[in-house]
This record gives structure tokens, C-alpha cells and sequence, in this order.
């Protein structure tokens, strides 16, 4: 017998019956409760009623229990109900079993079981749904799928609909949507049908894969079973339809949706809205949002961010700032996103003073601007030049309790090498790493680059021999940066040696690599070496970007008889 969670699922335990108990009591049990304390004082006064009220009292007491979030409390009254010999029913197991799992113990839910076995009560498929979803809520996706197998291969239960569309979402949540879509298939040649909801959890993860063309198949064939598609079904579709910006297919979709009076709520408007935002078509956002109103569709705050955002990338802040105005007239309240959105357009317009005027209405306000606010206007003051100023910003940061971020640290550390100021750009990352903060390959490319920058090459070249040690790998940009680094200093033997390095530690190079090689030879005038390292790379892809062709027309000006070797060259990339 194989052991999940050190118990074997043994056959006898079908065979079981059921204890029923039919005991009534007299006393007033319905009455309801309010904290904890209530639902204790209770259950001991219900353990001492003679003769003792039912188990459907009890199950009652200890649902309403777990719904309050009382896991602990209930397991704890649960084992007082088993030393006193209280009669239990499977009802009352599935919520200790549920109280564990919620708990995120697991481990302690499958200890229930033996509980079943001891008292004559079958396991049914509200157990093993508990204890599946249980184990998917702890990321345990190997165990959980070994259970289900388990459980059909030895024919332990027959899975039902909650029991399929429990492995398949975490399955899909995990990403594997084959795996998700062959379960599907299994379900389709079983006893138990899948139904709408059962399909919109592969359809979903297809959308999310970007495969809209088995999602609309798959619509397709749930058509042709008699299943009609519902709003989550239309959803996920547009929802992948408008990442991929096909907008013909969204259109057939939204007719398909009104002519089967399907009305679209504000959740589908919003995806459609938010994705016409993103690919510049604001205006056909805002027709969107008056067909909304028009079906008694109100928008709300993700409508109008969704709408804002879609001027501000088309650098449109007057549109953006009077549908911000707006939302007061409207009766809504701008949320953190809001304030985000428009401080950033003002930002990247280096529009500072109306930027930071917003972050100062946001505290008057009585909220309090999130991180993603700091670094926003840290991010803008750096861009106009406004180094002092960025210090100072980030000083009040720190002193309003905001905890600083990667994104705040990149930021600093790459505003501070952007103007020079090197020893204010270390000391932060010293004291980073002294703390053991979290230091990402980002962060050792920004520092690796901008001391390249400021002439630094050899403290450069020592960071970056130390990125392994913190646990770290170099990416293509850590290496193309060491690599432009020595090209620009005319080291072009350390240079080749860093791209041999690079490909030995499975790093491939790409154009941008290349190119820089290239141009160091270039630079250096030393066409013969430049020749021999194309003819090497032939094949890989490689090709003359404009920095390349301009150091090359600059070259051949001074020596046309470089020009002879350009078609070989071409030549050999192309075999």
C-alpha cells in the first residue's frame, strides 16, 4: 500500500456506515454569537444538557466558528468533545480537517483521518477536496497531484466537479496548462462532465499562455457540447484577446457576448478599456466607457486609472488631469494608483513642481503616499538634475517610515553615478550589502556600469569578480558592460577574454556584445583582428547596429581599402 502522509488508505473504509445521531434537546441552541468567548461559554454549556443536544447542534457551533476564523479555538473544543465521548459526525471531521488546512497545517489535516476510521466513518470527497486544496495552498503541487491520482487509481472516491476544478486551478496557477487541458480530456471520457466553470479554468490558463487560438477553440467545442459560455469565459478571452491587441477578434467576441444577452459587467469593460489605454487608442477607450454608462454600467476607479494612464503614455497630462479633477464631481475617491499614474506622466514630462504639488495633496488628504510614490518623484528629480534635492526627498522618506525598496535603491544608485557622485553612490552600496539587504544582479550592474563610466574600470572588474560570492550570476548585460568597459580603455585581450568567459559560464552573447567587440577594433584601428573575430562569430546573428556602421563609415573614410573586406564579411555572416 503506498503511504501519503504516513497513513494508508485502506478498502475497508468504504464499507463503513455512517453513525447518524438524532438526539434533540430542548434548550434554546440558535441563538447567535458574537466573539469567541460567546461560542465557548456555549459549547460547555451544550456538553452538559442532558440528554446532550444533537450532532447537528454541535456542527453548527463549530461552523459558525470557522467562519468567525476561530481555527485554533474550534480544534481545541473538537479533542475537549472527543475525552468527553461526544458523539461526531463526517460533517463535523471536514471542518476540524478544513480548520487545519486554513491553518496551513496541512500535515495535521491528514492526521484526521485515522479519526474517520476509528469511528465507523467513510472518507467522502468533501475530505479529500479539503485536504487537495490544502496541500495547493502550501504550494505542495507534487502531493497534491499524487493524492488525486491516488484517489482515482485505487478508486479510494469518485472525484466530483469541486474535486477537477481544485487540481486543475492549481495546476494552472502553477503554469501547467497541458496539464491542466489533459485533465480536462480525462473528465470529458469519465462519469463526471465538466461543466462552464471547468472549462474557463483551461481557457483561462490558455489566455494567460497566450494561446488564443486553443482558447477559442476550446470556446468552440464547450459550444458544440451544449455548453454555453458565461461572462468569466467572455473575460479571459478579451481579456488575452486585448494583451495580444487583436481587436477585430475582441469585437466579434463583445457582439457574440450582447447576442446571447450576455451584458458585460464593469470588470469586462475595464479589461477592454485598460487594454485600448495601452496601445494608444484612449479614444476608443472613452467610447467604451459612454457604452458602458449607456448599458447602466457605472465606471469605476479602475475605468478612470485606466484612462488616465492612456494619456499620460500619450503625453496628454491636460486630458489625464481633467478626468482626475472629474472623479471628485463623480462621487469617487482618487486611490493611490491615481495619484501614481498622474505624478508619473508628470514626471516624465519634468513637470516637478506639478508632480510634487500632487504627492503634497495626497498627505492633506490624510493618506499617506506608498512607495511606489517616493520612488516615482526620486526617479524625476534625479532626471532634471535635481541631485540635492533627491537626497533631501529621500531623507523625508526615511523619516516617515516608508521602507525603501530594489527600485528605490537602483534609483539612488543610479542617479548618484549619472552626476558623478561616486562616493555617495558606494557608501549606499556598502552599506547595503554590511546589511545584508537585498542586493539584486541589477544592482551590481548599475554600480559595475556606472563605475565603468566615471573611469573606474578596476573596481569595476573587482565588483564584478565578487557577484558569484554573493550568490549571484552575471547576466548578459553585467558582461557586456565589463566588456564595453575594456573596449572603451582599448583592452580588447581582456575584453575577448571576459566574451570567452561569458560563453563558458552559459551566457550567451547577443548582438549588443558583438557590436561592442566590433567597435573596440574599430576604435583601435585594427581591422585584420576585427576581420578575424567576424569570420569566428559567423552564423550567430550577428549585424552592424548604428553606432557599428557609423565608426565603420568614419574608418573607410580614412582608409578605403577597408571596404574590400566589408561583402566577404557579409558573406560569411550569412552562411
Amino acid at each position: 500500500m503506498r503511504r501519503i502522509y504516513g497513513l494508508s488508505f485502506m478498502a475497508t473504509s468504504h464499507s463503513a456506515s455512517v453513525r447518524v445521531y438524532t438526539n434533540k434537546s430542548n434548550c434554546k441552541l440558535g441563538k447567535e454569537f458574537k466573539c469567541l468567548d460567546d461560542a465557548v461559554t456555549l459549547f460547555h454549556q451544550m456538553v452538559r444538557m442532558k440528554p446532550l443536544p444533537s450532532v447537528v447542534d454541535f456542527s453548527k457551533l463549530f461552523k459558525n466558528m470557522v467562519s468567525m476564523k476561530h481555527y485554533s479555538a474550534s480544534l481545541s473544543l473538537f479533542r475537549e468533545m472527543q475525552k468527553l465521548g461526544i458523539p461526531i459526525s463526517d460533517f463535523i471531521l471536514n471542518i476540524m480537517t478544513n480548520s487545519y488546512c486554513l491553518m496551513h497545517r496541512v500535515d495535521c489535516a491528514f492526521s484526521m483521518l485515522p479519526i474517520y476510521l476509528k469511528n465507523g466513518i467513510p472518507f467522502n470527497t468533501v475530505t479529500f477536496n479539503t485536504l487537495i486544496r490544502g496541500l495547493f495552498a502550501e504550494k505542495k503541487f507534487k502531493d497534491a497531484v499524487e493524492l488525486f491520482k491516488k484517489l482515482v487509481r485505487e478508486k479510494i472516491c469518485e472525484p466530483d466537479e469541486v474535486m477537477y476544478a481544485t487540481v486543475m486551478n492549481g495546476l494552472s496557477k502553477r503554469g501547467h496548462t497541458q496539464k491542466t487541458l489533459s485533465l480536462l480530456r480525462l473528465m470529458e471520457q469519465g462519469n463526471t462532465k465538466p461543466d462552464v466553470y471547468i472549462y474557463n479554468i483551461v481557457i483561462d490558463s490558455l489566455c494567460k499562455d497566450g494561446n488564443l487560438d486553443g482558447a477559442i477553440t476550446l470556446l468552440n467545442e464547450m459550444k458544440q457540447r451544449g455548453i454555453p459560455p458565461n461572462i468569466v469565459t467572455y473575460s479571459s478571452l478579451i481579456d488575452g484577446l486585448c494583451k495580444l491587441g487583436q481587436w477585430r477578434k475582441v469585437k466579434i467576441l463583445f457582439s457574440e457576448m450582447v447576442n446571447h444577452n450576455i451584458y458585460p459587467g464593469v470588470r469586462s469593460f475595464n479589461i477592454l478599456t485598460d487594454g485600448l489605454c495601452k496601445e494608444g487608442k484612449v479614444k476608443d477607450a472613452e467610447e467604451i466607457m459612454k457604452h458602458m454608462v449607456g448599458k447602466g454600467v457605472e465606471p469605476n476607479i479602475i475605468t478612470y486609472n485606466a484612462i488616465m494612464h492612456g494619456y499620460c503614455l500619450r503625453g496628454q497630462l491636460d486630458r489625464a488631469r481633467i478626468i482626475f479633477d472629474s472623479l471628485v464631481d463623480k462621487g469617487i475617491e482618487p486611490n493611490s494608483f491615481s495619484y501614481n499614474i498622474l505624478i508619473n506622466g508628470y514626471c516624465k514630462k519634468r513637470k516637478l513642481a506639478e508632480a510634487m504639488q500632487l504627492f503634497c495633496e495626497i498627505s492633506q488628504k490624510g493618506s499617506k503616499p506608498d512607495i511606489v510614490t517616493y520612488n516615482t518623484i526620486l526617479q524625476g528629480l534625479f532626471e532634471v538634475g535635481r541631485t540635492d534635492d533627491a537626497k533631501k526627498f529621500f531623507g523625508e522618506m526615511l523619516s516617515s517610515g516608508t521602507v525603501p525598496d530594489l527600485c528605490t535603491h537602483h534609483t539612488l544608485l543610479d542617479g548618484y553615478f549619472k552626476y558623478g557622485l561616486v562616493e555617495e553612490a558606494m557608501s549606499l552600496f556598502n552599506k547595503l550589502v554590511g546589511k545584508k539587504e537585498n542586493i539584486d544582479i541589477i544592482s551590481y550592474n548599475i554600480i559595475i556600469n556606472g563605475l565603468c563610466k566615471n573611469g573606474e574600470l578596476d573596481k569595476a572588474h573587482a565588483i564584478f569578480e565578487k557577484i558569484y560570492s554573493m550568490g549571484l550570476l552575471p547576466d548578459a548585460r553585467t558582461y557586456n558592460t565589463m566588456i564595453t568597459g575594456f573596449c572603451l580603455k582599448g583592452l580588447l585581450d581582456e575584453a575577448k577574454d571576459m566574451l570567452r568567459k561569458m560563453e563558458d559560464n552559459g551566457c550567451f552573447p547577443d548582438n549588443v556584445t558583438y557590436n561592442v567587440v566590433v567597435q573596440g577594433f574599430l576604435r583601435c584601428n585594427k581591422i585584420s583582428e576585427m576581420t578575424s573575430f567576424m569570420k569566428e562569430i559567423a552564423g550567430r546573428g550577428f549585424s552592424f547596429d548604428a553606432t557599428t556602421t557609423s565608426f565603420l563609415i568614419n574608418v573607410i573614410r580614412d582608409n578605403p581599402s577597408v571596404l574590400e573586406i566589408i561583402p566577404e564579411l557579409q558573406l560569411e555572416n550569412k552562411k
